[in-house]
Formats: C-alpha cells, structure tokens, sequence
C-alpha cells in the first residue's frame, strides 16, 4: 500500500486557489483541505463548487466556495478580500484556473485573443499582486503557478494557450528575485496530460491510449491526485528554498 505525505505547516494555513470546482483544481482544494488547511476556491461553476465543498464537510475547515470569473479582475480581488476576511491572510496561492479550449490560427480574432490570455495568464499576475501583503505580513508564502507541457510538445490546436502557458514560466521567472526578498516563493507546477472527466470525454481515445504507453516513461494515467501532492509539497515548509522552478509532474514524458 503506498502511503502519502502529511504537511503539519498546512494545518491551518489560508491557501487560495483559481479554478477549484473540478478537474485538477478540485484535486487541489481536497487534498489541502485534508491536511487541515483553510481553503478558499473560485469558480465559474456554480454547482460544482457548492457540491465540492459539501463533500468536504467533514473536514477541519470547511471551504469557502466564491463563484468568480477569473477574467473579471475586479471581482477576482474582491473574491480575495472576502476569502480573508474568512480565512485570514492568504499564505498559499494556487493560480490554476485555465481553459485550454481548441482554436485555430488562422481565424483567431483580436478578442478571443485577449479573452485567452485572461483566461489561461493574466488573473496569475494580478492575483499574485493582490496577495503579496499578506505573504510579507506572515513573514512569507507560497505561489504556485500552473504551467503545462502541452507548449513544449509543440502541439497543434492551442496556440494562444501554448504561448500563454509558456508565459507562466516567465512569469515565475520575471518574480522569483523580487518575492524572494520577502521570503515569498513562486514555482510552476507543469503537468503533463492528466486524465482528469473532462479529458476522457473529449479526447482520450484508443489512439491517445496507444500514445500514453508508447512515450510516457511511467504506465498507467496522469491523475489530478498527483499534480495536488506535489502542489502540497510547493505549499508546505518543505520547499522554503525552492523557488523560481519548473516542477514537471508528467510521468516521464517530455
């Protein structure tokens, strides 16, 4: 039987986090909770969100759901300020929320541009920020950004959300100096394809089943389990001198 981590410096520490209501962010916001942390999640899955966290009654804190639209920056602080005022000062963050929805180049408008970008980029940077004071006032935190390993697969289909991921390691670059003073760390966490609901039912089929055991070093599926534990590890104590890092969590494949 394989047996995980506990975290004792979650226990009780505010860890907020974008895109919590399914797929790898609800990952996320179980396994912090069962370390004993104060989570707080947006979504705009309505339903989702408030199902979640009544599976997750019976833990130490129970988690605060705030529906919020992540492109939507005014709200997304406002989310913030509620989430504390809750919680108190936020010492995780989780920038998770993403949309890697199909589109072509060639017929990619101005807008949808931009709506990518807030999605998949833009709330990391401004929710990183909104958070900063209360890193420094705890005597320093955590950031964990997203990444993913679609854009160094040079994939087709994405390409908006392969520049925009691939942003995300310059955005943890461009801060890791700057927090660093403050004792905050920021690290990509970089998954590979984790077979989350979502993926089985659009794109997991026989070929992509061929592939996964054909250049994935490990066998068996990617799951959203173990994206969250490594995200507890970038959470916890633990990693206090990890910082400005790419932590790629892909069995093997790139």
């Amino acid at each position: 039987m394989t047996a995980f981590a506990t975290y004792p410096s979650l226990l009780d520490r505010h860890v907020f986090i974008s895109g919590g209501a399914t797929g790898i962010g609800a990952a996320f916001v179980e396994h912090f909770a069962q370390q004993g942390a104060r989570v707080s999640f947006v979504d705009i899955d309505h339903a989702s969100g408030e199902q979640l966290v009544e599976s997750l009654a019976a833990s130490k804190h129970r988690p605060l759901f705030l529906p919020c639209d992540v492109t939507d920056l005014d709200t997304l602080q406002a989310s913030i300020d509620a989430a504390r005022a809750t919680h108190g000062p936020v010492g995780v963050l989780v920038n998770n929320a993403a949309n890697d929805v199909r589109h072509t180049f060639g017929q990619t408008t101005p807008a949808e541009f931009d709506r990518n970008i807030a999605i998949n980029l833009r709330h990391q940077y401004f929710a990183t920020q909104a958070v900063r004071d209360d890193m420094r006032t705890l005597g320093g935190g955590s950031v964990i950004c997203l990444g993913s390993t679609g854009w160094m697969k040079k994939n087709a289909g994405y390409p908006m959300y392969a520049m925009a991921k691939a942003a995300v390691h310059g955005l943890v670059n461009g801060l890791a100096r700057e927090l660093g003073h403050d004792r905050i760390r920021i690290n990509a966490l970089v998954p590979g394809w984790v077979i989350t609901e979502k993926q089985r039912r659009l794109w997991l089929d026989a070929e992509g089943e061929a592939e996964i055991a054909r250049v994935q070093c490990l066998p068996g599926y990617l799951m959203a389990d173990d994206l969250a534990r490594a995200a507890l590890f970038l959470g916890a104590d633990d990693s206090r001198m990890c910082t400005g890092q790419d932590f790629i969590v892909d069995g093997g494949w790139v």
